[in-house]
């Protein structure tokens, strides 16, 4: 079960908005259809300004290796530095420890391109 505060990219990143930042992280459907991760590097660095669509990091699985896409554009504010050394606590709680970036919002508009929780379930069933 996704959480219904949480906005939802086609690429299975959640976006948890607070005020003017937001919090990116992956869905548990993505760490599920990814299998067991064995490694995960955040490309990002506090400081820098990301677009929407850009690559922030990678996550490797047992079966594949993914690119992590901003599903917002803004300024980032915070780096998840020790979640590449958590990936167990990533995949039992994607949504709380599992948090990868934090970002200033720049385009508020970029919000409304995201998912909410019904229509993210329906795309995954897809």
């Amino acid at each position: 079960m996704n959480p219904e505060d949480l906005k939802y990219s086609k690429t299975h990143e959640w976006v948890q908005v607070k005020g003017k930042q937001a919090r990116i992280g992956i869905t548990a459907h993505a760490i599920g259809a990814l299998g067991d991760l064995t490694y995960l590097e955040l490309s990002a660095e506090e400081g820098e300004v990301i677009n929407q669509g850009e690559s922030f990091g990678e996550v490797e699985s047992v079966k594949t290796t993914s690119e992590l896409y901003s599903p917002i554009s803004g300024k980032i504010v915070a780096v998840n530095e020790n979640i590449g050394d958590m990936l167990d606590e990533l995949t039992d709680d994607p949504y709380e420890t599992g948090w990868m970036i934090e970002v200033e919002i720049a385009t508020p508009d970029e919000l409304k391109e995201l998912m909410p929780v019904e229509d993210y379930e329906k795309n995954c069933e897809a």
